[in-house]
């Protein structure tokens, strides 16, 4: 246990009190001393606490009322109750109204009251990873919903497309059926994407971490050879400046995903009949992380929609063929990596990305 996280906050009206219990344990705790209920309530507004201790008899307000007042704001603290009186009475209240963990007589002595504080935040601290773990659960099951009722929209529209152009096929025998075939191309290549997007996206929340020596120029050399297939792309000047001095370890799939979706926007949404489309892409490693620039000229994005663009589905146009799924899975890829990405854009001016990740070359692995 890291004890350099317990921080306790300790309430006694004794100023002899808090001076002992703060020459006792400030080797190995954060200590923050309160004179009265008050104080504990104002320190209380600035400092997250895993553990409270009060003493029972303060004048104006007991310990239990104390514990009973900032139950409903601050739940989360493990609660201990000091008492120089064997009073039934308030060990019953201590338990049901302020919710205490332990009961300690006073005077108290040094090995038990550090022992109950050991305890204290263990529970504190499986508490809070279970909080974590439930909000993560809704998290997940708000994205499953989301994702089998937009999934099943985002595959079935093309083939209902596809269907549809077949049958104009089929009642007009004097159109040269050519020209219905960049249309079903055009269907079967979103369709293709669609589902690329969605391995991608299972990958990333299956996938365990392989780390491994990155090599960011083989990387955007494939995902631009790639990207020759897209429409109006060799009208596309890449700039591309590779730094890579210092080698980067770090999960190669993931970095993979990461480049791809950016870059594959960078092309989807630049402005049709614009002559200058230009994206830039800008890489360069140290010891510590790899930062990531990739800017383009193309619609932009509009800022109501900055704040939401990375979640599930979500499409700030409807300009393009994106399934709204591609940044949320750059998001997680990038979280899941430790690292941050920040997004500036002007819509019918462009957009900037800036990802950072860390460099895992001299973490043994």
């Amino acid at each position: 246990m890291d004890k350099e996280k317990i921080k306790i906050l300790y309430v006694d009206d004794v100023q002899n009190n808090l001076n002992v219990f703060r020459a006792t344990f400030r080797n190995d705790y954060k200590i923050f001393l309160a004179a009265s209920a008050q104080e504990g309530m104002e320190i209380l507004k600035d400092q997250e606490v895993s553990v409270i201790i009060a003493d029972q008899r303060m004048p104006g307000m007991t310990g239990v009322e104390f514990f009973e007042m900032i139950l409903k704001k601050y739940p989360n603290p493990v609660r201990i109750l000091l008492t120089g009186y064997t009073d039934l009475g308030s060990v019953i209240d201590a338990i049901n109204k302020g919710q205490v963990y332990r009961y300690i007589p006073k005077p108290w002595y040094e090995p038990d009251l550090r022992l109950a504080i050991e305890n204290a935040f263990e529970i504190y601290d499986v508490r809070q990873k279970l909080e974590k773990t439930n909000l993560e659960l809704i998290k997940r099951n708000d994205e499953l919903n989301r994702f089998v009722y937009s999934a099943s929209h985002e595959m079935k529209a093309p083939l209902r497309t596809i269907s549809g152009i077949l049958n104009m096929a089929a009642q007009n025998k004097e159109i040269d059926p050519s020209q219905y075939f960049s249309m079903i191309q055009k269907c079967t290549n979103n369709l293709d994407s669609f589902i690329k997007n969605v391995v991608d996206y299972y990958r990333n929340q299956r996938y365990n971490e392989y780390v491994k020596e990155i090599s960011f120029e083989k990387i955007i050399k494939e995902l631009i050879e790639n990207y020759m297939f897209y429409e109006n792309v060799t009208d596309i000047n890449f700039k591309i400046f590779i730094n890579e001095k210092i080698p980067f370890v770090n999960d190669e799939f993931r970095a993979r995903v990461i480049i791809n979706n950016i870059l594959s926007n960078s092309i989807k949404y630049q402005k049709k009949e614009y002559a200058d489309k230009q994206v830039e892409v800008k890489i360069d490693t140290n010891d510590f992380f790899v930062t990531m620039i990739f800017r383009d000229n193309g619609i932009g994005i509009s800022q109501q929609y900055l704040d939401s663009i990375f979640k599930m589905f979500f499409r700030a146009t409807e300009h393009g063929t994106g399934s709204g799924i591609g940044l949320y899975i750059v998001k997680e890829a990038v979280d899941k990596l430790q690292g941050e990405i920040k997004v500036e854009s002007v819509e019918g001016e462009g957009t900037l990305f800036t990802i950072k990740i860390p460099n895992k070359f001299n973490i043994p692995h």
